[in-house]
């Protein structure tokens, strides 16, 4: 813990006086360029691989970035949604997956699941990842979990266009959707292309 309040005794100190004008601003609203639903996982960090300053980004986080249908689920992750395109009209929404999600491991191979039954609950939002690859008898081999990562992008931005404030504002061009997939160890970035249905180097 002893870390942590370091930690905030060194932005009061060091990082926050040099962006008081900054915070100044923010303190009368915001207006982010960006909603990024991405992972809980801690080694993710959407500010530092966006190089984004506060007030850029509106971020919604949750066990493997998971959109669940409209009307399936109500709940933080429908409201964040809502908030964010209807209130500070978004301009677009990036959903940004990551290397070596560990939910995406459990997805593949639900027993190891059977001590956290509300993950493995919360997963079935990712099911038709794990069906399509069962019916290509994708499920085993060491490029699974990198496919399974990448199918749960393309799944959950079906999911997001669903939910009716996302799919009027695309409708009226007010508003883009984004598929990425980070890599921590090289840092890459790919982008999945509606076109040709492939995530290519950002």
């Amino acid at each position: 813990m002893q870390n942590l309040i370091s930690g905030v005794k060194k932005f009061q100190r060091d990082v926050f006086p040099t962006h008081r004008d900054l915070f100044k601003r923010l303190a009368t609203g915001q207006s982010p360029d960006a909603l990024v639903i991405t992972c809980s996982d801690s080694r993710v960090d959407p500010t530092l691989l966006f190089q984004a300053e506060p007030g850029q980004l509106f971020e919604l986080r949750n066990a493997g970035n998971i959109v669940p249908p409209y009307g399936e689920f109500v709940g933080g992750v429908t409201a964040t949604i809502e908030f964010a395109v209807v209130a500070l009209e978004i301009p677009r929404i990036i959903i940004c997956g990551h290397s070596e999600c560990g939910a995406m491991s459990g997805l593949l191979a639900p027993e190891t699941m059977k001590d956290m039954p509300n993950v493995k609950k919360w997963l079935k939002h990712a099911a038709p990842v794990r069906e399509a690859m069962a019916n290509e008898g994708a499920l085993g081999g060491p490029g699974a979990l990198s496919k399974a990562i990448e199918a749960n992008i393309i799944v959950q931005l079906d999911h997001l266009r669903t939910h009716p404030c996302v799919a009027e504002a695309v409708a009226a061009g007010e508003l883009s959707l984004h598929g990425w997939v980070y890599d921590i160890v090289s840092g890459g970035v790919q982008s999945y292309d509606e076109k040709w249905r492939q995530f290519t180097e950002l």
